[in-house]
């Protein structure tokens, strides 16, 4: 059903699926302790986790735990690559909800999209639990008509919300710390350093 951002932000907060572009694929999204929900509609295998999705790294930091060192680190790779297609997986605080990631609930994805229209919905609603708008196994859907056809119940953004933005249509990397180095879980659209 397609809404306004306001509508779409309500529907967030009352713990209803929606979806909304990012500056990779569009998102299909939720509030954390309601991941269940993402996995239901994605027909996704419960190993899979999900990625918080939050407006600023600010909004991530107490979602995560390790030492001044590490957290210092992290924050520094987030200043380079936030925003962007760029998923740090780190050691998880007790503030994660265990459906996040029911296979590892110790460690959380973490993103901040380089999207104005998804930084200002997460401003509004808070990190949220995150992944590609498709059913698990096809490829991730790209438009609104695409995403309403395949989960009628999830709210979008109407045409008139939706700025002229440009998705790469290219998941995000995601790199995972194993305390001490960066492992490539997935190559996507940002080439890390170390």
């Amino acid at each position: 059903m397609q809404v306004s951002i306001q509508d779409l932000v309500k529907g967030a907060l009352s713990g209803s699926l929606v979806s909304f572009p990012t500056d990779t694929v569009p998102a299909l999204a939720t509030l954390p302790h309601k991941a269940e929900l993402i996995f239901a509609a994605k027909q996704r295998s419960q190993d899979k986790p999900l990625i918080l999705m939050g407006a600023k790294a600010e909004d991530l930091w107490s979602y995560v735990t390790g030492s001044s060192e590490e957290l210092q680190l992290w924050q520094q790779v987030a200043a380079k690559y936030w925003a962007g297609a760029l998923t740090l997986v780190l050691p998880a605080s007790e503030r994660v909800p265990p459906e996040m990631n029911l296979a590892d609930p110790t460690t959380i994805g973490l993103r901040v999209p380089n999207s104005a229209i998804a930084q200002h919905i997460l401003s509004q609603t808070g990190p949220l639990a995150t992944t590609s708008a498709n059913l698990s196994g096809q490829p991730p859907l790209q438009t609104v008509a695409e995403i309403e056809s395949a989960f009628p119940d999830v709210l979008t953004l109407l045409p008139t919300e939706l700025a002229i933005e440009e998705s790469i249509g290219v998941p995000s990397t995601v790199v995972k710390w194993n305390g001490g180095n960066w492992q490539t879980l997935r190559q996507g659209a940002v080439k890390l350093e170390f």
